[in-house]
C-alpha cells in the first residue's frame, strides 16, 4: 500500500493542487495531512483518498476546519493522531508541541510518526520507530511531500 504524507499546506491552494497531482502519479491509497493546513478551501482538494487531518499552530479555525473535515468524509484527529494502516501503528502530530511530540517516539509504541511544522523534509530511525517530516507543500525550498510503502515503511521523498 502507498501513503502519501503531506503538510504545512497554509491555505495555498496552487501548490496544494501541485502535491495532489503528484499523489495521483504515485497512485498513493491513503493521505495523511500534518497539520498547518491554513483554511478550510484545502480540505476538498484531497476528497479522492481517506485523509487523516491533525491541526497545526497556525490552524486558529479548528471549528470550521473540524466541520468541514467532517462533512467531506474525511478523518479530524484535532492535534494527534493514532491510526492502524495495513498493520502499521501511525502516530500523526505537527510537532509545535515539542514534548508531546519527543514522548510519542520515545513511547515505542508507533512504527510510524509523521509529522510536519519544521518545513524540512527528513526521515531516520528512533529505535523500531520511523520519524517522517515530509516536508512542506508551502514555504519551503524546496516544497516537497512523501510517499511510503507499507509495511516496509520505504520512504520517497517528492519534489513537487
Amino acid at each position: 500500500m502507498l501513503l502519501g504524507v503531506v503538510s504545512d499546506t497554509h491555505g495555498h491552494v496552487k501548490n496544494t493542487l501541485d502535491a495532489v497531482r503528484m499523489l495521483e502519479s504515485f497512485d498513493v491509497q491513503m493521505v495523511l495531512h500534518c497539520g498547518d493546513i491554513g483554511s478550510v478551501g484545502i480540505v476538498p482538494l484531497f476528497s479522492q483518498w481517506p485523509t487523516h487531518f491533525v491541526l497545526g499552530n497556525v490552524d486558529y479555525n479548528e471549528e470550521e476546519l473540524k466541520d468541514t473535515i467532517e462533512q467531506t468524509g474525511q478523518t479530524y484527529h484535532g492535534r494527534f493522531g493514532d491510526v492502524k494502516i495495513d498493520g502499521v501503528r501511525v502516530a500523526l502530530i505537527h510537532s509545535d508541541d515539542q514534548r508531546k511530540f519527543r514522548e510519542t517516539i520515545a513511547s515505542g509504541q508507533f512504527d510510524l510518526v509523521c509529522y510536519g511544522h519544521t518545513h524540512k523534509a527528513e526521515y531516520h530511525r528512533e529505535g523500531s520507530t520511523l520519524v517522517l517530516n515530509p516536508g512542506a507543500v508551502y514555504r519551503a525550498t524546496p516544497h516537497s511531500i512523501a510517499v511510503v510503502e507499507l509495511p516496509s515503511l520505504e520512504v520517497t521523498i517528492v519534489r513537487i
